[in-house]
């Protein structure tokens, strides 16, 4: 029996990434034998055990079969016969199929050191197409390493994208890979990744449907809306590490796909259609609240934002009640900085100041100035006092004016 820390443990730590969580391969053993050790067994579809006093995941060595479809269509065999080198051939990628053992020598079967060194990710076998949920984490490993995509699994990729194998990936397992991406480092090789071995269009074609379609006039028509969404996307990463913030900012402009050719390019009322096809992205992914709510806040209200210092008192005040910013001021702040990056992601003005921002937070904070417990001694109360309370919020808005 020998066992061995595999995966992505091994290859954070050669990268001098913190390794979050460990995970160990046994060789030479059976389940029984696991049990009479003091392991407690895990796994449904394979032999997995939680180590009795770490409660770490302990994997018997395993080789797999295509037997279905989708991620979870295969057929495991264990035994004590199965190599080390049998199970790793059976992983993604080669910078995921090296192993340590108890004295730290590497194992490294399929060079996976090598492409660590050129930033590269390649697929260890030619069964990598037998499981469609490696597009995404393929995608996801581009957005969090930053590396590049070798051509042959490119082509493997297109492969699998061609054929109907993305159909059965379970929504929430897409989701979790795109959240994962959208807390890496460079979020937009996520999509950019997803586009380019097409299967961009069969899992987002809303942000697909992006790419062609013509700017506003005022804002660089000779770039498109999809290219403006990855520049955004870049932009947000450089303002914030916060995923629903990027989220926001890579659906943000979805609505306009949907301009009536003879509108294009003003795009008029995108606003509202871009929420309603948020929301229905989200149902669809089973996108937690928090990020469907924002989202549909910024694609609402961003334009609102980049005017807000054209607007009246009043309508400052409206657009802060429809922001729900009085409640949610955290919210309220993500939103600006959506916004923020949405008018950065053009070029040349990726490094310009963005005071609507601070304008904005500053009306807010100037109408909760507003001493409500003072209106109330007065004897006001109900509506009354809600028309009192709008009233010096509006004054107080004015002030910001002069």
């Amino acid at each position: 029996m020998k066992t061995y820390l595999v995966g992505g443990a091994v290859r954070d730590k050669l990268l001098g990434i913190p390794v979050k969580d460990r995970d160990w391969v046994v060789v030479g053993t059976t389940p029984d034998e696991m049990l009479n050790k003091g392991f407690k067994p895990v796994g449904k579809d394979f032999p997995v055990f939680l180590h009795p006093e770490t409660k770490e995941e302990y994997a018997l060595a395993r080789t797999e079969r295509k037997s279905g479809k989708g991620y979870k269509g295969f057929t495991f065999h264990t035994s004590s016969d199965v190599t080390l080198e049998e199970d790793l051939q059976r992983r993604d990628l080669t910078i995921n199929a090296i192993a340590e053992d108890e004295n730290g020598n590497l194992i490294d079967p399929y060079a996976g050191e090598v492409d660590l060194q050129e930033k590269m990710l390649r697929h260890v076998s030619p069964a990598f197409v037998e499981d469609p949920l490696r597009v995404l984490r393929i995608a996801r490993f581009a957005a969090t390493l930053g590396f590049k995509i070798a051509p042959e699994t490119m082509a493997l990729l297109k492969e699998i994208a061609d054929s109907d194998e993305l159909d059965a990936l379970v929504a929430e397992r897409v989701w979790t890979e795109m959240e994962k991406a959208l807390a890496g480092k460079y979020p937009a090789r996520f999509i950019l990744a997803l586009q380019s071995c097409n299967a961009l269009q069969k899992l987002f074609p809303e942000i697909q449907a992006l790419f062609g379609i013509p700017q506003t006039k005022e804002y660089h028509p000779e770039i498109d809306t999809g290219l403006h969404t990855i520049m955004s996307l870049n932009q947000s990463t450089r303002l914030s590490p916060d995923p629903m913030i990027r989220f926001a900012v890579l659906v943000h402009d979805l609505g306009k796909a949907t301009t009536p050719k003879d509108k294009l390019p003003s795009h008029h009322g995108h606003e509202e259609r871009g929420a309603k096809i948020i929301d229905e992205l989200c149902k669809r992914y089973r996108v937690p609240n928090k990020y469907r709510e924002l989202a549909m806040n910024v694609s609402r209200f961003h334009l609102d934002c980049h005017r807000i210092r054209e607007m009246k008192p009043e309508t400052i005040l409206k657009k802060l009640e429809q922001l729900d910013a009085f409640r949610r001021p955290e919210r309220f702040t993500q939103f600006l900085i959506a916004c923020e990056a949405d008018a950065r992601g053009r070029a040349g003005f990726e490094d310009r100041d963005y005071p609507q921002a601070e304008y904005f937070m500053n009306a807010l904070d100037a109408a909760n100035k507003v001493d409500v417990s003072e209106l109330k001694n007065t004897g006001l109360e109900g509506r009354v006092l809600g028309q009192a309370i709008k009233k010096h919020q509006i004054e107080n808005i004015k002030e910001l004016l002069t």
